[in-house]
């Protein structure tokens, strides 16, 4: 299979692979006739840890020959000039991509529908994420999978709400569980946002506990970010530009001012409305960037899916959803 990031839904897995790569082959689509996949994020490369005196960690620095030798490599050939994103800045110390290859498990801990994470006992879920890190490493050592749980903090209802957003933010208690499941593994925490009717700028900030941790990361999903008068699950929402560049400003603020090494931002995608102006996506060093292959169907209509959208309208790294039961 290509190089590229993925992230894999297993209806309800998410194996998350992050990278620019140009096409999926047909016999890497799945492992072992599951529709699992990964594709790039290295844990937080830390050189040293002194929290007993000063709380700061010191990251290794990036070497930008090698960081733009394995973008070419993940660009797998491209002759069209798209692949690697040619303005992209050099990242800040500690970044992920693209020298490991995240595998995550995506879900709510309230719902046994929504993903892999509410379906199965946390020890269960994790035995099954070592199992597939393992594959990855085994089908590809020298891009070294690591483990991550994408959680979905604020999910969008069906209903109005008391405040008529058409969302649900989850407790931080919730959070605090998937935290602690995490760290049984030293896994990545997405922590995933469904907007409704509500906006960035009011529900990123408010993780922002949680965010300054240097594994915890950011999802956001187009689809329900509704901005007409119909709810979610009646019309596939859509982010801007601006939508998206307050949450890489708000990431990368938050980078700078506590000292941490750069956040990786999944936005999922399966339409091209689903993006406005990407253009117009301004790249920090503190935020890795990943344009997510979401929704489910058959290999032949994923794949073409992606080399129009994802493909098509590069930003900085690409990612790629698998759903077993339902792909």
């Amino acid at each position: 299979m290509d190089k590229m990031t993925i992230r894999l839904f297993s209806a309800l897995v998410l194996a998350l692979l992050l990278s620019t790569c140009q096409s999926v082959s047909n016999s890497g689509a799945m492992v072992g006739g599951s529709a699992y996949a990964a594709d790039t994020l290295s844990a937080y490369a830390v050189d040293a840890v002194d929290t007993a005196s000063s709380g700061q960690y010191k990251y290794m620095a990036v070497d930008s020959a090698a960081y733009h030798v394995v973008l070419h490599e993940l660009a797998n050939g491209d002759s069209t000039g798209r692949w690697p994103v040619a303005a992209q800045p050099l990242p800040s110390q500690g970044a992920i991509l693209p020298h490991k290859r995240i595998v995550a498990f995506y879900g709510n801990l309230y719902s046994s529908r929504m993903g892999i994470l509410g379906e199965l006992p946390p020890d269960e879920m994790l035995g099954k994420l070592d199992s597939e890190v393992a594959r990855w490493n085994e089908a590809d050592p020298a891009t070294e999978a690591i483990p991550a749980l994408h959680y979905i903090a604020v999910t969008a209802q069906g209903s109005a709400g008391r405040d008529g957003k058409y969302r649900s933010r989850m407790p931080f208690s919730q959070i605090d569980s998937v935290l602690r499941i995490a760290e049984k593994r030293d896994a990545l925490v997405f922590l995933d946002i469904q907007v409704g009717f509500s906006t960035l700028a009011d529900e990123v900030p408010r993780l922002d506990t949680f965010l300054r941790m240097p594994h915890v990361h950011l999802g956001i999903d187009p689809e329900f970010s509704m901005k007409d008068d119909l709810p979610p699950g009646k019309r596939i929402g859509h982010f801007t530009s601006a939508d998206i560049n307050f949450a890489v400003r708000h990431l990368a603020e938050l980078a700078r001012a506590h000292g941490l090494p750069p956040k990786v931002l999944v936005i999922h995608r399966f339409t091209q409305g689903m993006i406005r102006d990407y253009q117009q996506i301004k790249l920090q060093p503190e935020v890795q960037l990943v344009i997510d292959m979401d929704g489910w169907g058959a290999p032949a209509l994923k794949k073409h899916t992606y080399q129009s959208y994802i493909y098509r309208e590069p930003v900085q790294f690409t990612g790629f959803k698998f759903f077993s039961e339902k792909d």
